[in-house]
């Protein structure tokens, strides 16, 4: 009689969830630990273009938007939002966003330039870049909710595009993943199998099982980046149907 392996029954596939980034911010809003300061770090990098996006289209210009953003993020890492959040809210994005529209109203016209420069702890962008992006959606005509959940899909999978990235250069394979990654997205501009495979002196079988082996990692490091930022298996794939949402829309 076949026994369940353990490593994926029920409570291994609820271990996934017991230790992610939005477990650990929960977590640092009663203590300071350097994991939970890890953590919350790394979601306002995640999140910082979203939160400059969302903050422009409510019509401040570039350089307002940057200190906003930057105080904004000021605030959360110093925890003054963290006390308010509550499991049931959901996800980290929604809550995210849900602080951003209170953290405007609060903020109204209140003098940001002082804060620039200052004693307040900054999360690091690049403002030129963030403003270059803008500017090529400016003349879109989305709503700052759905502009702002359309940078977080973008930043989301730039982010994992990185990282594979760097899978394949530590592993030695970084020519093999420039000549594939094109085959990660439904816009392959012209290129087959037959090309790549030339390139890499690999056979046309070679290379499929390759790009086969490429987007299950990739699908894989999506999942596992998308969970950090969920509670339970049900709002992980909640979170996924709405990034394929966002790019189907």
């Amino acid at each position: 009689m076949r026994t369940e392996d353990s490593s994926s029954g029920p409570e291994a596939r609820r271990g996934v969830f017991a230790t992610t980034h939005w477990s650990v911010v929960l977590a640092s809003a009663d203590q300071d630990s350097p994991q939970a300061a890890a953590a919350l770090e790394q979601l306002c990098r995640d999140y910082w273009y979203p939160i400059y996006v969302y903050i422009r289209r409510q019509g401040h210009p570039p350089e307002a938007a940057e200190d906003l953003t930057q105080e904004f993020f000021a605030r959360l890492l110093a925890k003054d939002y963290l006390s308010a959040v509550r499991p049931e809210q959901g996800r980290f994005r929604w809550f995210v966003l849900c602080a951003v529209k209170r953290f405007l109203i609060n903020e109204g016209q209140r003098a940001r330039a002082a804060k620039r420069g200052g004693a307040v702890r900054h999360v690091a962008f690049d403002g030129h870049a963030a403003e270059g992006h803008y500017g090529l959606e400016a003349a879109d005509s989305t709503t700052p909710d759905k502009l702002f959940d359309r940078a977080w899909a973008v930043a989301l999978i730039e982010r994992v595009h990185r990282l594979l990235q760097e899978e394949y250069a530590l592993e030695g394979k970084a020519e093999l993943f420039e000549r594939l990654s094109v085959f990660l997205s439904g816009d392959k501009a012209g290129a087959t199998y037959a090309d790549a495979g030339a390139r890499l002196e690999m056979t046309e079988g070679a290379v499929k099982v390759a790009v086969h082996r490429l987007r299950r990692r990739y699908r894989e490091l999506l999942r596992e980046h998308v969970a950090q930022t969920t509670r339970t298996a049900a709002e992980l794939e909640e979170e996924l149907r709405d990034l394929r949402a966002v790019f189907a829309g």
